[in-house]
């Protein structure tokens, strides 16, 4: 991006260095910012692991992609003259068509199949009629643009209207009395396909009396294909962010090096209001409890996962469990309504604010460990060096051995959901990102 701002603000040469693991993704990249023929030079993944002698060997060697000298391509690269070809201006159409040629039902999933345009379950084609029973399901009209998605933060955004979310909300299975959570989903900004190596997936959890109307499940199953509104709900939103931000194709749009199951279906579910001992999730986030909201959390990868509170150690076991989450992902408590109840009976947490200020006080490494995960050292190193944020910046200043917390207070979260079958809970490593009413999208 540094390149093409260079080469398009002040029509300077740039050599762009990648490794070749990203050749597509770079030239879309590229060519989606109007540089098709941006001056590429490439060497060899991985660079992680490797020594200062074999990175060097790298860019003394031969490009892997081209065959030629590293070094005389970056050299070439910035000495010659940019060509008229690469100074030119470029139409790139960003419209697709309304309507696809009539076929016949099986070579129409092909095609969707073909175009990327499915997760590749079984979907429902869109029909117009079907399209026209899902809209009824909003007071909206078909052609207001509600949205914005785009896949990474190098990429242009996307704009779609209510008639496109529900086309992918029909392909998802969803029935038009979902359509509310699904609109609020695909106007909250947030990609259910955002592309990052790590492979991260979301999380949606709907709160308020939206959850009983279209039968969503906050007990037993809750987070499992056991529920047709959980399912097709998180499924919707999975699909309308692929296809209305431009596509989540393997290499190209999305580099999750390992991908993420739980991008089925988002991690879809509704929290279990009647057995939690606190107030409502969307009730912390400033709605009123009659409302209803649909929540996202994005960065969704690791999870930690047990049982009930011990007796004695259940301080140090907790602490174990936070421990063992990446400290770039803000960890929340999912917790079964057995589990927040022993929260309350066992530590004394009148609220879910008394568990987050305990998380956030125990969860704590020694600043040594912490400046030594290679995501603190990424993203949060450099925000505390350029004093971006005071946070950062006094976990920086810590000596060696002194412990310091791994999360801002502020990012820890708590849900509680399941059907109270066993005290099983869990942590999930993410961050909460935005929460949407979804009353506005009736």
């Amino acid at each position: 991006m540094h390149c093409i701002n260079l080469e398009i603000e002040y029509g300077i040469p740039t050599a762009s260095v990648h490794t070749d693991a990203f050749v597509d993704a770079v030239e879309q990249t590229a060519f989606s910012r109007g540089m098709p023929f941006q001056r590429l030079v490439w060497v060899p993944q991985p660079v992680m692991g490797k020594t200062p002698e074999e990175l060097r060997a790298y860019v003394e060697g031969v490009d892997p992609v081209t065959d030629r000298p590293v070094m005389r391509e970056v050299i070439d690269a910035l000495t010659q003259p940019l060509t008229e070809e690469e100074t030119g201006e470029y139409d790139f159409g960003r419209t697709t068509p309304r309507y696809v040629e009539a076929e016949s039902e099986e070579a129409l999933r092909r095609l969707f199949m073909d175009k990327h345009w499915t997760d590749y379950l079984p979907i429902v084609l869109p029909t117009e009629e079907r399209v026209e029973a899902m809209l009824a399901g909003t007071s909206r009209k078909p052609d207001e643009i509600i949205g914005r998605l785009r896949p990474t933060g190098n990429r242009e955004y996307w704009s779609y209207s209510v008639e496109k979310v529900a086309v992918n909300a029909v392909m998802a299975g969803a029935r038009p009395e979902f359509f509310p959570v699904i609109l609020a989903l695909a106007a909250s900004g947030v990609s259910a396909r955002g592309s990052t190596t790590s492979s991260s997936a979301n999380m949606v959890v709907v709160n308020g009396p939206i959850r009983r109307e279209i039968g969503m499940n906050w007990g037993t199953g809750a987070l499992g294909p056991f529920n047709e509104a959980n399912a097709t709900i998180g499924r919707a939103y999975g699909l309308l962010s692929m296809n209305l931000q431009g596509g989540s194709v393997p290499g190209h749009t999305y580099l999750g090096s390992m991908g993420n199951n739980y991008s089925y279906n988002s991690v879809c579910y509704a929290e279990n209001e009647e057995r939690s001992p606190w107030e409502p999730f969307h009730v912390q986030q400033g709605f009123r409890k009659d409302e209803s909201v649909v929540s996202i959390w994005g960065g969704v990868r690791s999870t930690a996962f047990t049982l009930g509170l011990r007796d004695t150690h259940w301080q140090q076991h907790v602490q174990h469990l936070l421990r063992g989450i990446d400290p770039r992902s803000a960890p929340t408590f999912v917790l079964d309504p057995i589990t927040a109840r022993l929260f309350v009976s066992k530590a004394g947490f009148r609220k879910k604010e008394d568990l987050i200020d305990w998380a956030y006080e125990h969860a704590t490494l020694p600043a040594s460990e912490y400046w030594d995960y290679q995501l603190v050292v990424n993203y949060h190193l450099p925000r505390a060096l350029n004093g971006a944020d005071p946070f950062y910046v006094m976990q920086h200043q810590a000596a060696p051995d002194e412990m310091i917390p791994m999360f801002k207070r502020d990012a820890i979260q708590v849900v509680v959901v399941g059907g109270e079958t066993n005290g099983y809970w869990r942590i999930f490593g993410g961050s909460h990102s935005k929460s949407v009413s979804v009353d506005d999208w009736r």
